[in-house]
């Protein structure tokens, strides 16, 4: 699809972006508020405060509000283990920060709304303003028999049981409240407008997907020079990353067995980010060629990096896609699985289990990624239709089109 270029320049705007204190959905909106501050509009964020200073960062005015959600740093088993576990904590955090940000921005009505897929109160906001809204979505969209083939079985016995009721009533209860009546399942599953911050590589059953209500703009990176440099050591013939990314980090004996996969591998440099919640020292004793961080900047390594051991984020899934690098999916909780899965499917991974990486599974898989000419075909494909995709500055276009359009 080509890009649209606005037919005029519009006059400066205000919009105002919303999202939830997670890295997986703060980050792929960083790019896009950056081009639109840069193109002159005035973009506020309204973020929890884990998050102001990546925010301000991009020049846009973080407006505060307190989240009920675990932090970004939470231990996962906070967001619970069922389904309900998790809807519940959303719909809960949404009812209580739409106070906070009707008064935030008293006085302050945007020009146009952004919002994460989870930021619901964004589009009650957009309704009682009478002003349009975009998602920006940073994971797969629904596609026409999503609903029969997916969330309906999904959804069948939590509906059935009195706390899936009691959750969509309350649900319905607070739409209706705010004058709104569609059903709790379309509100959150289908906004009106969506740009997808994905390749559409990742996206599932893509031609069933409509085109005039999402559009795949592709990973919206930038440079990511603020989030500093790495540099490939000398001597290191293959180098290789592991990286569950800022969530699912607690994962000590997986790491392990990445150090005896990679450790004894000649010429190879192994780069292990383990996050904040385990202690390097649980790892034992670490060969020469192994580096281990508490985080790194994985888009700097991954540029230079030959393999990428992944647990499929859609984040880290599209970098490893936009660099062209191999990839061993070990995906960890939700969408992850379908994310590996994907990528096998395209042909520049493979998806291993948590439980079937051992080291000597990981190595195998990973010699044999690396050394594959067809493997290195596809993901160089791959790349170069990202590229047409358009990234920031199509998505920039495609809002300010959306401003366009309002003011005509």
């Amino acid at each position: 699809m080509p890009t649209p270029t606005p037919t005029r320049t519009p006059r400066p705007a205000h919009i105002a972006m919303f999202s939830v204190a997670a890295h997986g959905h703060v980050n792929p909106s960083l790019e896009v508020i950056r081009e639109l501050v840069a193109r002159g509009h005035r973009v506020t964020y309204a973020i929890p405060p884990a998050f102001a200073e990546k925010v301000a960062e991009t020049g846009a005015e973080p407006k505060l509000w307190h989240s009920t959600l675990p932090g970004p740093d939470a231990d996962p088993a906070a967001w619970g283990s069922e389904l309900l576990d998790h809807v519940e904590l959303f719909l809960e955090d949404a009812i209580q920060a739409l106070p906070q940000l009707a008064e935030a921005y008293d006085g302050d009505v945007p020009d146009l709304v952004l919002h994460d897929i989870t930021a619901y109160p964004a589009r009650v906001l957009a309704h009682r303003w009478g002003v349009p809204a975009i998602s920006l979505s940073p994971n797969l969209v629904a596609w026409e028999g999503y609903e029969k083939e997916v969330a309906e079985p999904m959804w069948a016995e939590p509906k059935r049981t009195e706390r899936g009721r009691a959750y969509y009533a309350r649900f319905r209860a607070w739409l209706e409240e705010n004058g709104i009546t569609q059903h709790p399942d379309h509100f959150a599953g289908h906004p009106d407008r969506s740009l997808v911050l994905i390749p559409k590589a990742l996206q599932p059953n893509a031609d069933r997907v409509d085109e005039t209500r999402y559009t795949f703009v592709g990973a919206c990176q930038g440079d990511r020079t603020a989030e500093g440099d790495w540099q490939r050591p000398a001597g290191a013939e293959k180098v290789a990353l592991v990286s569950l990314g800022s969530t699912f980090t607690d994962r000590p004996g997986f790491y392990r067995e990445c150090v005896e996969a990679f450790g004894g591998l000649p010429d190879w440099h192994l780069v292990l980010q383990i996050g904040r919640r385990v202690d390097p020292e649980a790892l034992g004793d670490v060969p020469a060629n192994v580096e281990v961080r508490s985080w790194v900047p994985q888009l700097a390594v991954l540029r230079q990096a030959d393999l990428f051991v992944t647990h499929a984020g859609a984040g880290g899934s599209q970098e490893g896609l936009a660099t062209a690098t191999p990839m061993i999916a070990v995906p960890q909780a939700v969408d992850q699985f379908g994310n590996a899965d994907m990528l096998q499917a395209l042909g520049v991974a493979r998806h291993v289990p948590t439980v079937e990486a051992t080291a000597d599974t990981l190595r195998r898989t990973a010699l044999a990624l690396v050394d594959d000419p067809e493997v290195a075909r596809r993901l160089k494909e791959i790349q170069a239709d990202m590229a047409k995709e358009g990234g920031t500055r199509r998505a920039a276009d495609l809002i300010e089109a959306e401003l366009n359009a309002q003011r005509a």
